[in-house]
């Protein structure tokens, strides 16, 4: 793979505009910096408690028998975060709209957000399209509205799948245009959560200027090889300039890279995550696609920032890195919890159990990715 010529990591968010959140000199608060530690408590909520978990991620009603992944906490070194206070959080957010932007992360970083908000009210769904990929609650006594807006490219994509998630043709993907499922909404969220994920890294085409200026990885021998670094930096570029741009200048917490824990393979080639604790201090061994597009996560937002320097706008564009403490939880994936008790008997042994060490067990780590959107969002 090709490596982009940038900084290191380190050097690049020593550069970040992100205030107090990532500081690391000593004694001060470092949010995204930090270690987990036994929390005997256990999650707010269970899957008893909440209606709002998806079956795939639903590890406990699937039958996962171990639960020592539910009674862990983030300590940021030099702070403490609060847990998710749902009153507190609503009472701050009457008659606002929040958007949710990307892939099935961001959707299932909504189960959590709505579960822990319904500790103090549950909303009432009032939008969902034909896949569910798009929907909206409204907590009716805060006038507030959450909506998860599916966009896993950011930018116009064609998506040709059939129902099992498996590619029919490649996909088509226009640089230099938008979603519009996504801008097209824009204006009416106060806050936005946005990202990408890891629907970069399929094989696609890519389009600029109504031409095939090349692809990734594509069957096509006559579409040139440009990687899906191209395509991250290109979108990340385009997707920031248009929050520079744009008149209408809500909150955005850009989430940075969701890292997976496949291990003896991927998700197609008969990966695992079995791990039952998480990894300490140094024991993640980063690999070479997370370490590029975090590179690449790092130097887009920084750019944007550069450009809002001086405005006022500049503390309403905010950096939600979850990546280091995400990194150290391999526990918390749903593994082969996607389904209903997958090795009970009985079950086919000719069917190979599919693992999904990429989305989140909810409850599950997961939920102290809100915590920080609590945290940022009413502390900045």
């Amino acid at each position: 793979m090709h490596v982009l010529g940038c900084r290191h990591r380190n050097d690049l968010t020593s550069l970040l505009s992100i205030k107090k959140y990532g500081t690391n000199e000593l004694g001060k608060c470092s949010l995204f910096n930090g270690e987990w530690i036994p929390n005997p408590s256990g999650p707010a909520y269970t899957n008893a408690s909440c209606r709002f978990i998806d079956d795939h991620q639903n590890c406990m009603m699937n039958g996962r028998p171990d639960k020592e992944y539910l009674h862990w906490k983030w300590k940021p070194y030099g702070c403490d975060l609060p847990p998710f206070d749902a009153v507190r959080f609503l009472d701050s957010v009457r008659n606002k709209g929040w958007g949710l932007i990307g892939d099935s992360i961001l959707r299932n970083q909504v189960q959590s957000l709505l579960c822990l908000l319904s500790k103090a009210e549950e909303p009432v769904e009032v939008y969902h399209d034909n896949e569910f990929k798009n929907r909206r609650w409204h907590f009716q006594s805060y006038n507030f509205t959450v909506s998860i807006v599916w966009a896993p490219f950011l930018i116009k994509s064609g998506i040709f799948e059939n129902e099992d998630g498996v590619s029919t043709s490649e996909i088509q993907l226009h640089l230099d245009i938008l979603d519009a499922n996504w801008t097209s909404q824009y204006e009416s969220f106060d806050y936005i959560i946005i990202s990408g994920g890891q629907w970069f890294l399929r094989t696609a085409v890519y389009w600029e200027n109504g031409a095939v200026v090349g692809g990734h990885n594509s069957q096509n021998k006559n579409v040139a090889e440009l990687g899906f670094e191209h395509l991250y930096q290109k979108t990340l570029q385009n997707v920031f300039n248009f929050i520079v741009s744009a008149k209408h200048k809500p909150v955005i917490f850009f989430r940075t890279w969701s890292p997976d824990h496949f291990e003896d393979g991927e998700w197609f080639s008969g990966g695992s995550c079995r791990r039952k604790l998480p990894y300490n201090k140094g024991e993640y061994r980063e690999g070479n696609i997370e370490r590029v597009m975090r590179q690449i996560e790092l130097e887009s937002f920084n750019k944007a920032v550069a450009a809002l320097r001086g405005s006022a706008d500049m503390d309403r564009l905010r950096l939600m890195d979850t990546y280091s403490l995400s990194s150290l939880r391999p526990d918390g994936h749903v593994g082969p919890y996607r389904t209903p008790y997958p090795f009970a008997r009985g079950s086919s042994k000719s069917t190979p159990v599919q693992n999904d060490c990429l989305h989140w067990c909810v409850p599950g780590p997961i939920d102290a990715w809100n915590d920080l959107v609590m945290k940022m969002a009413l502390d900045p």
